[in-house]
């Protein structure tokens, strides 16, 4: 598992530290990465239209190729979800 942020390293090393992820958090500062992911769009808030990152999720398999993409990937639960897809993968 990665994650990965337009934040920079150093933030990114405070967060990962904060919350004692147990998995490396990539900078993408350029957007190279997020861009690539379809994860940079369009979005609004209080009718105002700006370029923004979407927390979303790519399942990428040992083979290199896309299993599964979500979309939205909230805070609460999607840790969840991605695991159950994970056992349903593994016939669990």
């Amino acid at each position: 598992m990665l994650g990965c942020s337009a934040d920079s390293p150093e933030t990114m090393a405070k967060f990962r530290s904060k919350h004692k992820l147990n998995f490396p958090l990539l900078s993408d500062s350029d957007f190279h990465v997020i861009e690539a992911y379809g994860a940079r769009r369009m979005k609004s808030f209080l009718g105002k239209n700006f370029l923004g990152i979407v927390r979303s999720s790519t399942l990428i398999g040992p083979d290199g190729k896309v299993k599964k993409v979500w979309e939205k990937a909230p805070s609460k639960g999607h840790a969840a979800e991605v695991l159950d897809f994970l056992k349903s993968l593994a016939g669990k």
